[in-house]
């Protein structure tokens, strides 16, 4: 679980800045358009869990204390709620929210084999 703890945090940072701008332009379209949806906004909350878990996947990958991974299962799961339930019109915060939820599911495997070790 090191190697996928420290390549998943590295992409998670990475597709983070691409979120970002993406998020931006979603809701510059949303605030053109006066469509009333947020899906430019839950962008940038997906962005940010995803930077902060990407940060506590590499910070962790040594140490594999239950701590860590609850802590990667909220903030990717958190992350993958919010893409998922409030995406509207932005529909590229759907694939983010896959990768979020990937992570999670990761996370959540590496709890369990804490726990039994």
């Amino acid at each position: 679980m090191k190697t996928w703890k420290l390549v998943s945090g590295i992409i998670s940072i990475v597709l983070s800045v691409f979120v970002v701008f993406q998020s931006m332009m979603a809701g510059l379209a949303n605030a053109l358009e006066e469509s009333g949806q947020s899906s430019g906004s839950a962008g940038l909350v997906v962005a940010i869990c995803m930077l902060c878990g990407g940060i506590v996947s590499i910070v962790s990958r040594k140490n594999n204390s239950k701590g860590t991974n609850i802590a990667l299962i909220i903030l990717f799961g958190l992350a993958t709620l919010t893409g998922f339930i409030l995406a509207g019109n932005y529909s590229d915060l759907y694939i983010w929210s896959v990768w979020c939820l990937i992570n999670a599911v990761f996370a959540i495997i590496s709890l369990r084999k804490g726990i039994r070790n």
